[in-house]
């Protein structure tokens, strides 16, 4: 197997490398773009501000690439935000792979800070990328902003208000959070899109 893990300046590439090692796969971390097309399965991390991501996303070409594979493709953290339409994060427009919008979190509630910063469950799974999952497991999340809920949600999750905790738009799913650092159930989840089929 094949996996590329596309390699630009918000990318949170060691801990992604390290999980798929612990799996048994060495990934190739890479901006290359024939090395991206041709793998089985490329994998989009990202910690960071969406601006800059997207700036040196396009500088180097990358979204024509991300826009054309057809091979599964996993966007983690900003990488599921930088296919969505748009972030409010400096304005920034996106890939809009999904049609979601990226909104900053509006604390409502006493205690609720910003960024979120560890586990929450995420429920209302459907997709084969949560096989073996039951709804309310508990994944680990780093971020301040959050996609909306719409047509291609296939988690949601519950911090100031419900949002998507994961999307899904043919060969391209996305997750809020970092399957890399959610122990056991974020193992099961990288190996399902894994072995998603082609």
């Amino acid at each position: 197997m094949n996996v590329v893990v596309i390699k630009y300046n918000a990318g949170n590439v060691r801990s992604v490398q390290i999980a798929l090692e612990r799996m048994g796969i060495t990934p190739e971390v890479t901006d290359d773009h024939e090395k991206i097309v041709k793998a089985d399965r490329v994998i989009f991390p990202g910690v960071g501000e969406a601006s800059s991501a997207m700036r040196y996303i396009k500088e180097r070409s990358l979204d024509k690439i991300i826009l054309s594979i057809q091979q599964p493709f996993l966007g983690i953290c900003l990488g599921m935000q930088l296919m969505c339409t748009h972030s409010e994060e400096n304005d920034t427009p996106c890939l809009g792979i999904f049609s979601q919008h990226v909104l900053r979190f509006n604390a409502t509630n006493q205690g609720e800070k910003i960024p979120q910063i560890g586990w929450n469950s995420i429920s209302e799974l459907r997709s084969p990328l949560f096989n073996g999952i039951t709804d309310d497991s508990f994944c680990y999340f780093v971020h301040s902003y959050r996609a909306d809920i719409g047509s291609e949600t296939i988690a949601v999750t519950n911090y100031c208000g419900r949002y998507s905790a994961a999307l899904a738009k043919g060969n391209f799913y996305g997750v809020q959070f970092h399957p890399e650092k959610s122990a056991s159930i974020g193992e099961v989840i990288l190996k399902n899109f894994i072995n998603l089929p082609d």
